[in-house]
């Protein structure tokens, strides 16, 4: 189990870690969400060598950051719609824990709730 809230400040091999590892849970989350090959993108800005950098789910309608952004408070998903891949301002800022990386089906859920975009999305607008 990897470790979110271990600090990626002055540690590179940590920090390597949380993007491999960040990077892996989003992939997972588009797949669980079920988002079309081509209407989102995975990128990673690692950023300076005092903090974690972070790791970006874009999709046409939701952006999902992953960084150590709120350790103090656990935080540290961020989660908000936006309106096309050119959109990286978006609707109001929703904060969930790291560790919802470790359950990708709660954290689609979660997903879900405030961008309204993944499986369940479509079964109600059908």
């Amino acid at each position: 189990m990897f470790d979110w809230n271990r600090s990626c400040s002055y540690d590179e091999q940590q920090k390597r870690r949380f993007h491999i590892t960040a990077r892996s849970r989003l992939k997972k989350l588009a797949a669980e969400l079920a988002l079309p090959p081509g209407s989102f993108e995975i990128r990673s800005n690692r950023a300076g060598i005092a903090v974690s950098g972070e790791v970006t789910l874009h999709h046409t309608a939701a952006y999902i950051q992953v960084g150590q952004f709120g350790l103090s408070s656990g935080h540290g998903i961020l989660i908000r719609t936006c309106k096309g891949r050119q959109d990286s301002t978006g609707g109001p800022n929703h904060l969930v824990a790291l560790t919802m990386l470790d359950d990708i089906p709660a954290l689609a859920a979660a997903v879900r709730a405030i961008t309204a975009i993944g499986r369940d999305a479509e079964r109600r607008a059908a």
